[in-house]
Parts: C-alpha cells; sequence; structure tokens
C-alpha cells in the first residue's frame, strides 16, 4: 500500500473500532501465562505487543527481544554488543541487524527490541554488555546500522532504553536529574541518530528523569520526541513495571508492555470520565496502526522466512566474523601471534576456558544451538592432544606448574552472569543456558568492583611466572581494572561476550590467521576515583556533561587504555591529514599505510576540539571513524565528512543549537591518545 492508502486505512478503522478495541490495541496480551506456560523461559513464544483486533482483522505486534541475537528458538548468538561496538564496523553490524531480521520472521516475530543504546556513564552499569560504548557519535553510527538492518526484513526495531537508563539495581526507581543541555548533548543525541535512519519504535525506560517516570515523561516522549525531532513511529513501554497511571497515553506512551494493567480497563474508564481525551487515544492508535501497515504491506527481500535459516551456516559465519573483529589486544610483548608449528602443547587455566559464557542471564539471553568455548576451539584448531587443561583458580600452583611443561599458556579471567547483567527478581529472571529454565533467585545487577577477583588475579600471576609467553584472555561486558596484575601480563586480548563462535575466533587471533583489530569502545581508568560517582542502589543521581574519555581529558588524568586503543599484529602510520571549510561543514582526509608485515585491519577515528569560549565543552569529540583493511605497503586515503550540526551545542536559554565561530581543532589517528593523533585547524 502507498502511504495515502495506509492513511485511508487507519483513519476507517479508527472510524469503525469502539473504544475498548482501540485501548485494545493500546497493550501487550498475554505474556504472563505463556511465560508460566513455557516454565520461565524467555522466546518459548511470539508475544503479542500492540495493535491487533481480530472482529476488523487488524495484525498485531509479536515481540522479540535482543540484542545478541534473536530471543526466540534457538537462533545465532552474536558477540555482545559491545563487543560489536568494539569492531566500529557499520556494515558488519547492518548485517548482524539482517539476520536478526530474517530470524525473527522465521520464529513469527515482527518486532525487535534489540537496538540497545543506553550510553556507558560507568563501566560498573551491569547492563553494560547490552550497549556499544561510551561515546553519543558511536553509540549512533552502531545503533542506526543494527536498526536499518533489522528493518530490511520488515521487522520494527526500537531503540531503547529512552532515557539516561544506565544504573541496574536502581533502575526501577532512581531519578536522574539532568540539566537540558547534557541531556540534548551528551544522553540523547544517539537516539536521535538511529530514528533519523528510520528506526520506527522507541521503549520507554523504568527511571525517572527529573523527577517524572519515563513511561509518563511527556518531556521526553512528546516535547523532544515528537515535537524537536518529528518523530512519527510510536513509542512503547519496558517489559512490566514501565507505567504507573493510563495518563502515561496523554504523556505520549501509546504501548504498555506486556499486560494491559493501567492500558486496559483503567484507561477505559478515564476516557469515559473525561480524564483523557479521546483523541489521545486515536493518536495512540494511528501511530501505531500506520507503523503495522507501513512495514506489513512492503514487500519481502526474500520470497520466504523459514526455520531452517535460523543459525543456518551463513550466520553462523557472519557470528564468527564479528568475534574476531571484536577482540582488542591490549598488551603484547612479542607474544602473539603464536607459531602453530612450534607448539608441542599449550596450557589453558580458569574456569571460563570451558564455560558457556555468552553474557548475561535477562531479556538479552540467547539460546543458540552451539557455543564454542575458549578451550574447545583451540582443541579443535591444534588437535585434543596438545591443549591440556591445566587448572583454575582454585589451585594455582598447580596450574602453574602445568604451565611450566608447556610451550605456552592461555589464562582465561573475567566475569559471568553471576557478576554483571540484567537484574531481574528471582521470578522473572532469564534462564540457565544449559537446560533452558528460570532460577527462582534474583540474578545479574551492577558490579561492585571494577577488578578481577583476588583468585583470578592469583591465577594469572602463578601462570606468568612459570611460562614467559602468557597470554590473558578477558571476559567482560566493559571496562575491567588492570592495574594490580597486568605488569605480570605479557599479552592482554579482551574478547567480551564473544557470543557461539568465540572459542574459534579466539584461537585464530591466539595464532594469527586474523589480526585483532577490535578498539575500545570506552576508556579503562586507572582507578574508579577517575570515574562519575556510581551508586547502584540510589534514589536520586545526577547525571554531568563528562564522562569517559571526555571526563579523563577535563581532569588531566591517563587512563588505563584510551577510548579507541587496540593493538594489532601489524603497524600503521598517519599522514597527510587535509582539511577544509564546506558550505555544509567540515570535510577531513587522511592517508594510512600499513608499515607492518601483516595484513590487517585498522580502524581511523576523527576528533574535532571546539573553540570553547561561549560555552564550556569538551577537548574533542568522535565524530568519525572507518575501519580499512590493508595489505602489508599498502596505502589507502581515508575520507571524513562532518555537518555543522555535528558541531553545534545546545543553548537553553534559547532553546536552540549554536555554532561557535573560532578555529577547531581536527584530529585523526588510531585511538584517543594524544600520541596517537595528527592535528589540522580549521576556522569557521
Amino acid at each position: 500500500m502507498t502511504d495515502c492508502e495506509i492513511a485511508a486505512l487507519v483513519a476507517r478503522i479508527l472510524k469503525e473500532a469502539t473504544l475498548e478495541e482501540k485501548v485494545a490495541m493500546m497493550s501487550g496480551h498475554g505474556f504472563l501465562s505463556q511465560i508460566q506456560e513455557s516454565g520461565g523461559r524467555m522466546g518459548a513464544h511470539p508475544y503479542r505487543a500492540g495493535g491487533g483486533c481480530e472482529r476488523l482483522g487488524i495484525p498485531a505486534f509479536y515481540f522479540t527481544d535482543g540484542p545478541r541475537g534473536v530471543v526466540r528458538g534457538s537462533g545465532a548468538c552474536f558477540p555482545c554488543t559491545m563487543a560489536r561496538g568494539a569492531t566500529f564496523d557499520r556494515d558488519l553490524e547492518r548485517r548482524v541487524g539482517e539476520v536478526m531480521g530474517i530470524e525473527a520472521r522465521a520464529g513469527g516475530c515482527n518486532l525487535s527490541g534489540a537496538v540497545c543504546v543506553n550510553l556507558l556513564r560507568h563501566p560498573a552499569w551491569g547492563r553494560a554488555q547490552e550497549t556499544y560504548g561510551e561515546d553519543p557519535y558511536h553509540l549512533g553510527e552502531m545503533g542506526a546500522a543494527l536498526a536499518v538492518g533489522i528493518q530490511t526484513h520488515n521487522v520494527v526495531a526500537t531503540a531503547k532504553h529512552f532515557a539516561l537508563n544506565s544504573i541496574e539495581n536502581a533502575r526501577f526507581k532512581v531519578d536522574v536529574r539532568v540539566d537540558p543541555r547534557t541531556l540534548r548533548e551528551v544522553y540523547l543525541p544517539h537516539f536521535k541518530r538511529i530514528l533519523d535512519a528510520g528506526c520506527a519504535s522507541v521503549m520507554s525506560a523504568y527511571n525517572k528523569v527529573n523527577g517524572e517516570y519515563c513511561g509518563h515523561n511527556r518531556g521526553l516522549l512528546t516535547d523532544i520526541l515528537r515535537g524537536e525531532w518529528g518523530f512519527e513511529g510510536f513509542v512503547h513501554s519496558d517489559w512490566l513495571l514501565g507505567v504507573y497511571h493510563p495518563y502515561a497515553a496523554a504523556a505520549g506512551l501509546d504501548v504498555e508492555n506486556p499486560e494491559p494493567i493501567n492500558f486496559g480497563q483503567r484507561l477505559v474508564d478515564a476516557v469515559r470520565s473525561g480524564a483523557i481525551e479521546p483523541q489521545v487515544i486515536d493518536t495512540a492508535c494511528g501511530r501505531i496502526l500506520t507503523t503495522l501497515y507501513r512495514f506489513a504491506a512492503a514487500e519481502d527481500p526474500l520470497d520466504a522466512y523459514t526455520p531452517e535459516m535460523v543459525a543456518c551456516d551463513a550466520h553462523r559465519a557472519i557470528a564468527l566474523e564479528a568475534a574476531l573483529k571484536s577482540a582488542v589486544l591490549l598488551k603484547n610483548d612479542r607474544v602473539l601471534p603464536l607459531d602453530r608449528n612450534a607448539i608441542r602443547r599449550i596450557a589453558v587455566a580458569g574456569r571460563l576456558a570451558s564455560l558457556r559464557n555468552t553474557g548475561d542471564r535477562g531479556s538479552s539471553q540467547v539460546f543458540p544451538p552451539y557455543v564454542i568455548t575458549a578451550i574447545d576451539g583451540l582443541k579443535e584448531y591444534l588437535g585434543v592432544e596438545k591443549v591440556v587443561l591445566a587448572g583454575d583458580e582454585n589451585d594455582p600452583a598447580l596450574a602453574a606448574t602445568a604451565a611450566s611443561e608447556a610451550d605456552a599458556a592461555i589464562v582465561v579471567v573475567g566475569y559471568t552472569a553471576a557478576d554483571e547483567g540484567e537484574y531481574i527478581p528471582g521470578d522473572m529472571s532469564g534462564g540457565d543456558a544449559q537446560s533452558g529454565q528460570r532460577p527462582r533467585r534474583a540474578i545479574g545487577g551492577d558490579r561492585d568492583d571494577l577488578g578481577l577477583p583476588a583468585e583470578e588475579i592469583a591465577l594469572i600471576r602463578a601462570v606468568a611466572s612459570s611460562n614467559s609467553r602468557t597470554v590473558v584472555v578477558v571476559v567482560s561486558g566493559s571496562a575491567v581494572s588492570m592495574t594490580e596484575w597486568i605488569d605480570a601480563a605479557p599479552a592482554v586480548l579482551q574478547t567480551f561476550y564473544s557470543g557461539m563462535e568465540g572459542g574459534r575466533a579466539l584461537a585464530k587471533l591466539l595464532f594469527g590467521d586474523e589480526s585483532p583489530s577490535g578498539k575500545l569502545p570506552f576508556t579503562v581508568p586507572v582507578s574508579p576515583a577517575d570515574l562519575p560517582p556510581f551508586d547502584k542502589n540510589a534514589d536520586t543521581i545526577e547525571y554531568g556533561p563528562y564522562q569517559g574519555y571526555t571526563l579523563m581529558e577535563k581532569t588531566g588524568r591517563t587512563p588505563g587504555f584510551a577510548f579507541g586503543f587496540g593493538l594489532s599484529y601489524s603497524s600503521f602510520r598517519y599522514r597527510a591529514l587535509r582539511v577544509r571549510r564546506t558550505q555544509n561543514g567540515i570535510e577531513a582526509q587522511v592517508s594510512i599505510t600499513n608499515v607492518g608485515n601483516v595484513e590487517a585491519d585498522e580502524i581511523a577515528q576523527l576528533y574535532v576540539g571546539f573553540p570553547g569560549h561561549a560555552v564550556d565543552r569538551p577537548k574533542k569529540l568522535l565524530r568519525g571513524f572507518e575501519r580499512v583493511r590493508l595489505k602489508p605497503g599498502e596505502t589507502r586515503t581515508i575520507r571524513f565528512s562532518v555537518t555543522l550540526d555535528a558541531l553545534r551545542y545546545y543553548d537553553p536559554v534559547t532553546r536552540e543549537w549554536r555554532l561557535e565561530p573560532g578555529t577547531h581543532v581536527i584530529s585523526a589517528g588510531g585511538s584517543s591518545r594524544e600520541e596517537d593523533l595528527i592535528r589540522r585547524e580549521v576556522v569557521l
């Protein structure tokens, strides 16, 4: 159907439907009975999440969560979102989104909750693994790519959680206080970028912003989302406890999920009593139905979406590619890559080495047909006889003895769902990866410590002291403090939660089949004192304009590892940075040469520094990135375009975006560190 035909159809439906039928379209139905039927396992059913009217022949939305993959059946499990953030690869993320769209359709779903883009303000946030990192520009680019990929197959993508949701344990109660400028410059621009790319739905957050729950927050849902940004899609609540009163509909919330607790009879009564205008209901239903029919009436790229497509070979290959591109090499004292021909025996230590550990067990848990663990991958790559499980944290001395008899040692450390993840009370909590059942105790939550457990540090030191070719593999959802042990580790590789193909990717990376190419999408601090304040049980907290690399540069502190940092088995030289002012903004280009001996990917980053006289601003902000593959000796020129809008600041007095005239410093290089950048100035 054309847009005009859809508009006419929606108008007819709104005229024919009763008030009760319209209100019924504004909520999900059946989730609680379905979750009970499935024994608590998420994704056993498609969940009805708005729309639908049997009498009038109107279809409904059916929801599946993400963002590691489709939480429906036994689908492909990708590296967690933070890992994919480390790839800085828009094209890969779009292809990941396409896989999610295909597998959602194969599972009977047409609404995806995979696009999670809350900004990482502090690495202790338990749900950090579900987002891409700490920088708004990077978040927007990666989230837009995922949304476009998902919607390619006529599955509506939802950007979540709107907004300022970055404390897990207190998410149902915390009131986040933020000023208008910080809100628009730091915590919202990535949402706008994703919606401008066509993402058709938004999920409201549980928390409060400036005293009002997000699902009831007219300032967010109507004034900014619809008024300032012109968003035409629909907004639905988070899953349970996201709505407390029918007036949320008047504030701009269109759908209450997953059940009509407040958007059922209570909403009907509020309209009949005059407390809520009937037009509120028609407006919400109009947005729901228009979005539904735009996707339902569009032609599909594929002839059919069948169960055989789920976790098929092509989708597994993309999972492997993502795992290869996401690993970040943080330290390498001439240990890596290992020589396959010289390895007679390799010792693998740590309980995580043989654990199926794809991330938390909350709403994003995927149930893939298999998971290749670290030791699985090494045995497959080298042969079973060459790989020895040296021991774990329970006996570091025993692991050290086994490591001393090997040609190299791998120590796998980090976190599991017991340490970080979505915090869900017992009966709502996610399932066990082996049994598929939900534990009855509460799980997940924010971290209390950014470091590794003492027993893991002891294991690292013991093994490294007995084998000079020790590689520490760090599994986590965000930053891990390494100050206490990194001096003892000859090599460190952060793999995050690397998905179903993680073990295969690890072996290929360790032995140089592929060079590590990921870059940190966050800053790793030396000390927690270098970070913004964080209280996982807070009732109220204030979010300021500085966090991550902008805070480090503002305070003059040196991070343990900088945003955008990542080593390679090759080396790259940047030169010939050129910058020019255009009518629409700034154009820059820089040449990169692979001066090493192996073919490898490099991620070029562009930062902009501002005059900073009119208002206080960060020293620099990321405004471009590109991944490029180079053969030894090859040179490639990368071009960036930065719009004037990307250079403006928000004036809360006039409520306008302003461009400050003066000298802007353009920097390009392989990380945010000053020593990794070359610079030019341009006057605007």
